[in-house]
This record gives C-alpha cells, sequence and structure tokens, in this order.
C-alpha cells in the first residue's frame, strides 16, 4: 500500500437510486486484488477532514493500473458519500490510499461469496476477476436484496454462478418467495471453498452462520462487516 496520491473522477454512473459508482484514474498506477478497498479523503478549506473506506468493484489487471471503479453508496447525514454523490463532478481530484486489505481477498481456488446490499461490491470484484480470468466456474456468488431497486450490477448480476434472494419485493417471474437468505438458497459448497461474507453487521453474522450450518469449515469463513458511517 502506497501512501495518499491524487486521483482525478473520469467517469461516473448510477447504480441504484442511491448507490453510484465512480471511475478514478489515479495520479500513481497501483495494482490491487480482488476484495480490497481504498481510502478517500476530503479536507474543507478549514483543514478539517473526513474519510471513509470503500471497495474496489473492478477487477485486477495483469499490470499497476491506472483507473478503479469505487462504487459508494448514499448514507442519510454521511459527510462523504453525501459529498461523492451530490457534489462531485467529472474532472474533480479526490485525496485517495490504497489499495488496503489482505485476508478478505480472492485469486484462485473454489469459492463462495455472499454480499448483502452494498457488500456485493468486493465480492463482485472477485466475480468480475473470475470472469475475465476463465474461472468462473470455482465461483459462486448469492446476493441478497432488499427489492430489484436495490440490485447492484443488475446487467451482470445474471448466469450461472449468480442467485438473487430478494427479502422485501421481488420483480415478476421470481418463483422464490420473499424473505431472508436460507441454507436453501445457498445450496451446497464446493469441496475446499472458501466462503467471502460482506454486508452490514447483522447480515454477517446471520450469513457468516448459513456458511458453517452449510458445511463450510469455520476458518475458511472470511466476514466483512461495515457499519453506518458515510
Amino acid at each position: 500500500m502506497g501512501g495518499w496520491q491524487t486521483a482525478t473522477v473520469v467517469g461516473m454512473h448510477d447504480e441504484t437510486p442511491r448507490a453510484r459508482t465512480f471511475r478514478l484514474r489515479l495520479s500513481r498506477p497501483e495494482s490491487h486484488r480482488a476484495g480490497q478497498h481504498y481510502v478517500v479523503r476530503l479536507t474543507a478549506p478549514d483543514g478539517y477532514t473526513a474519510q471513509r473506506s470503500y471497495s474496489v468493484a473492478s477487477p485486477p489487471t495483469d499490470s499497476a493500473s491506472d483507473e478503479i471503479d469505487l462504487t459508494v453508496e448514499r448514507l442519510e447525514g454521511g459527510e462523504v458519500s453525501g459529498f461523492l454523490h451530490d457534489a462531485v463532478e467529472i474532472g474533480d481530484e479526490l485525496e485517495v490510499r490504497g489499495p488496503i486489505g489482505g485476508w478478505f481477498v480472492w485469486e484462485d481456488g473454489p469459492a463462495l461469496l455472499v454480499g448483502g446490499g452494498s457488500g456485493v461490491v468486493p465480492v463482485m470484484a472477485m466475480l468480475r476477476h473470475a470472469r475475465a480470468t476463465g474461472r468462473s466456474d470455482l465461483i459462486r456468488l448469492v446476493v441478497s436484496v432488499r427489492s430489484p431497486d436495490d440490485l447492484y450490477y443488475r446487467d451482470e448480476i445474471t448466469g450461472p454462478e449468480v442467485t438473487v434472494v430478494y427479502t422485501r419485493a421481488a420483480p415478476p417471474g421470481v418463483e422464490r418467495p420473499v424473505g431472508r437468505l436460507t441454507l436453501d438458497d445457498v445450496g451446497a459448497p464446493a469441496e475446499g471453498a472458501t466462503a467471502y461474507v460482506c454486508g452490514s453487521a447483522g447480515f454477517a453474522d446471520a450469513a457468516s452462520r448459513l456458511m458453517v450450518d452449510a458445511g463450510v469449515p469455520v476458518e475458511r469463513v472470511r466476514v466483512e462487516r461495515f457499519g453506518p458511517t458515510g
């Protein structure tokens, strides 16, 4: 992990009404691993600073890259997420530091990925990496969201590797009744699989217990929790 550097916003698009992906061009190219994150720091004219961590949504590349995608959910009262959604424009510069993290990363081997809400971001980077390197047969992704409007990356959350669970409202044609994630949704993990669980504290606790109940040894369950700060 390097020190702070400047990143220029070169693209952005909405994933949902409350989530936006920002494409940043780094002043110093870096190599990241699927599951890592960056810290974004804002500095006010009076010197006050606020910083938050955001997972990298884009997959790793063969060499150091000067562009990364960060997906940011707007939280009520969030200092950083609110500024990014309301004030940032193409061409603006941000301070970032990373990539950070060495435990919640996937590079090879069978994996069961479980993301709740915005917790899908780091595991989506893992799925994208697997697809880009022709190893999607190693990956299974289970995503839990409240409704279709809350589903990130909807054009990519398809295919035989992916299961989407709707907990409050489901789109037409979905046979599974709405409700919380269950063992039936998780299914039987591949032999030797590592589970990667990311979401709110409550979701992560419940989902990690499901991983163990499904047969993943507890030492092979990796969990990343996030709180309400924004």
